[in-house]
C-alpha cells in the first residue's frame, strides 16, 4: 500500500472513531431532516427522546398538541355553570375585605397569574409562593405547588379560607353569596334550583377554570404539519429539549408537565424563604423539597418563575439547569437537630454542558409554546 492510501485509511479510521465517541445526545441530525420528522404530523416519526434512567418509560408520554379538556362525570360542563363560575371567579365578596377575588392573583391579561414574585393577599400580606397560572389547569392531576388539592373542585375552597389570601370563613363566604339576590337565577340556571352551597360554588368555579385553555401555539402548528412555522433555531431547540437538554424528563405530555413532584434543589434550606414543598402535606421525608412540575405552556407570560418567584428571566431558568444546580451542602446543619431535614435533590439534575448557541436555540423553542395574552369580558356582578 502506498503512502497516500495509508494516510487516507488512517484519516478514515480516526474520523470514524471520533464519530463513534460522540454521545448519542450530541449526534445531531441535519436540521432539515429534523424539520421533516417533527412536522410530519406523526410523533412516531420523531427521534427517540433521551430519558433519564429514573423516568418510568412505561407511563411516559411525549409532548404534542393538547387534546380536548375532559370534564369529570360528577361535574359535567354546561354553559350556565361556566358563566356562574366566571362570575364567582371575579367576585371579591368572597373575601373578608371585599377587595380580593380569585382574579386578583390570576389576571387574564397577565397570563392568568399576577407576574409578582409572591402575590398580595389580605391586608397586603405577601403569600408564601408564586401564584401558578390557571391556564390549562384542567390537565393538572393535582393543584398548587405542593399538590394539596386533588382536583379543581377541591382547589377552589383553599384561597377563600387562607388567612394570607382571601381570609374568609367558608360558611360566611357562602352566606354572602346567598344574600345576593341576583345569584339565585344564576344558580338555578346552572344547577336546576336556587340552592347556594359551598359545593356548588366550588363546582362552578372549577367548571369555568376548565374552559381557560391555550389557543394553538406555534409549536402546535409546527408539529401538526406546518413545517415552515419554525426557524432552524427553533427546530434545533425542540430537538435539544427532547435530547441533550433533558427538559423532556419532567416537562413531558402535551401539557408539558409530568404531573409529578421533584426536588430540583430549591428548598432554600436555612433561609427565611425555606420551603419543604410536598413534605409539608405528606410528612414523608422522601418528599422533602419536592414541588409539582409546572406546565411550560404559556411560560413566557407567567413570569417570574419557580415556586419562590426568584427567577426573573427564562435565561436564568435554563442556566440554572444547565449548571446542574451546584448548590453547596449546608454543612453548618450537619450533626444538628435539623440535618435529618436536609433534602436530597433529584438524580435527574446533571450538568448539561449546553453552549451559548444551544441555550439560545432552547429558549427560542420554549418561546413558541406561548401565545398572546387574551382579554376577556369581566362579568357584571349580581346585586
Amino acid at each position: 500500500m502506498n503512502l497516500k492510501k495509508t494516510m487516507l485509511l488512517i484519516l478514515f479510521v480516526v474520523s470514524l472513531t471520533a464519530y463513534k465517541s460522540i454521545p448519542a445526545s450530541e449526534n445531531y441530525i441535519d436540521v432539515e431532516d429534523l424539520r421533516q420528522m417533527y412536522s410530519s404530523g406523526n410523533s412516531a416519526n420523531w427521534p427517540k427522546p433521551i430519558l433519564d434512567s429514573t423516568v418510568d418509560k412505561t407511563s411516559f408520554e411525549d409532548i404534542g398538541s393538547l387534546p380536548e379538556v375532559s370534564f369529570p362525570d360528577y361535574n359535567p360542563y354546561s354553559k350556565e355553570k361556566a358563566v356562574l363560575g366566571k362570575t364567582l371567579f371575579f367576585d371579591s365578596r368572597l373575601s373578608l375585605s371585599g377587595q380580593i377575588a380569585c382574579a386578583s392573583c390570576h389576571n387574564p391579561e397577565l397570563g392568568w397569574t399576577d407576574n409578582l414574585t409572591r402575590s398580595f393577599g389580605h391586608n397586603r400580606q405577601n403569600g408564601k409562593r408564586n401564584a401558578m397560572t390557571i391556564l390549562n389547569s384542567g390537565y393538572a392531576q393535582t393543584l398548587f405547588w405542593d399538590g394539596r388539592a386533588s382536583s379543581l373542585e377541591d382547589q377552589a375552597q383553599f384561597p377563600i379560607a387562607d388567612p394570607l389570601e382571601m381570609n374568609e370563613k367558608l360558611t360566611i363566604a357562602v352566606d354572602k353569596i346567598v344574600a345576593v339576590e341576583g345569584y339565585k337565577k344564576l344558580f338555578a340556571a346552572a344547577f336546576g334550583d336556587e340552592k347556594i352551597s359551598l359545593g356548588r360554588i366550588q363546582y362552578a368555579i372549577a367548571t369555568f377554570e376548565r374552559t381557560i385553555n391555550s389557543p394553538k401555539s406555534k409549536f402546535d402548528q409546527f408539529v401538526s404539519g406546518k413545517s415552515d412555522a419554525y426557524t432552524d433555531e427553533q427546530v434545533t431547540g425542540l430537538h435539544l429539549f427532547r435530547t441533550k437538554a433533558g427538559c423532556i424528563n419532567c416537562h413531558n405530555t402535551p401539557y408539558f408537565s409530568d404531573n409529578q413532584f421533584h426536588n430540583d434543589g430549591q428548598t432554600l434550606f436555612g433561609t427565611k424563604n425555606e420551603d419543604f414543598g410536598r413534605y409539608n402535606i405528606t410528612g414523608d421525608k422522601k418528599d422533602l423539597g419536592k414541588f409539582r412540575t409546572p406546565t411550560i405552556r404559556e411560560v413566557v407570560n407567567t413570569r417570574p418563575w419557580m415556586h419562590h418567584g426568584h427567577f426573573p428571566s427564562l435565561l436564568d431558568v435554563v442556566e440554572f439547569y444547565n449548571l446542574g444546580n451546584p448548590s453547596p451542602v449546608q454543612k453548618k446543619y450537619l450533626g444538628t437537630a435539623r440535618d435529618s431535614l436536609l433534602p436530597t435533590t433529584s438524580p435527574i439534575l446533571k450538568k448539561l454542558d449546553l453552549n451559548r448557541t444551544e441555550i439560545n436555540a432552547l429558549l427560542s423553542f420554549i418561546e413558541t409554546l406561548s401565545t398572546s395574552n387574551q382579554r376577556i369580558i369581566i362579568p357584571e356582578m349580581p346585586k
